[in-house]
C-alpha cells in the first residue's frame, strides 16, 4: 500500500469540472458535461463539480445526487423535518412520500429550468475537515480516510493548496488492477 501515494492516482484540479459560487445549478451542470468530454476516456467519469469563491478556493461540492434533490425544493424540508436520511424505506412509504409532499407534480422541463436558474451554493455540500488529504499520502491513508468517513472523494492538498481530487473510482481501479495481478 504504500507503493502509491496520492499524487499518483488524484485528479490534478485544472482536469476538473470547477465553477465560481456565483454559478447556478445549470452552469454547473454545463461545466460537468464539459469536463467529461475533455477529460481522458480510459478513466472513470467525474461525479461532482467543485465550487470555488472568489480567490479560487474550494468552499464545495456538488455531485450528481445533490443535483437530483435540486430537482425538487420539498427534499430539503422533508429530510430535514423528519431526518430521514438514516433510515430504510419500503417501497411502498416511499411511494406514498412522492404522494403525501406533492414530488415532483410538474412537468420535467419546468422542474429543471426552476432548478437550473438556482444558486449552486444552495445545493452544494460543504468540505469538512476529514475531506482533505496531503499529496504525498500513501493508499492505505487514502482508504482508512474513504472507509470511516464514507467519501465518494478526497481534495489533494500540498500547504494550503488544492492540487487535485482523489476519487473513490481511482482508488478501487488501483486496489482493483493490484488484486487481478495476484491471481
Amino acid at each position: 500500500m504504500k507503493k502509491y501515494k496520492v499524487q499518483d492516482l488524484m485528479v490534478p484540479i485544472s482536469e476538473y469540472a470547477t465553477v465560481s459560487e456565483n454559478a447556478t445549478l445549470f452552469d454547473a451542470v454545463n461545466a460537468l458535461e464539459k469536463a467529461q468530454e475533455d477529460f481522458d476516456h480510459t478513466r472513470y467519469r467525474h461525479r461532482a463539480v467543485l465550487i470555488l469563491d472568489g480567490s479560487g478556493k474550494v468552499i464545495g461540492k456538488l455531485s450528481h445526487l445533490d443535483v437530483l434533490k435540486a430537482l425538487e425544493p420539498k427534499y430539503h424540508e422533508m429530510l430535514d423535518r423528519r431526518r430521514l436520511r438514516s433510515f430504510g424505506f419500503t417501497k411502498d412509504f416511499m411511494r406514498s412520500m412522492l404522494k403525501e409532499y406533492q414530488l415532483f407534480d410538474s412537468p420535467l422541463e419546468d422542474i429543471c429550468r426552476k432548478a437550473g436558474e438556482q444558486n449552486v451554493t444552495k445545493y452544494m455540500y460543504s468540505i469538512s475537515e476529514g475531506e482533505y488529504i496531503a499529496e504525498s499520502a500513501t493508499l492505505d491513508e487514502a482508504i482508512h480516510q474513504f472507509v470511516l468517513g464514507r467519501h465518494q472523494s478526497l481534495l489533494v492538498t500540498k500547504g494550503d493548496s488544492i492540487l487535485g481530487i482523489l476519487r473513490l473510482t481511482d482508488v478501487f481501479a488501483a486496489v482493483y488492477h493490484t488484486m487481478k495481478d495476484c491471481f
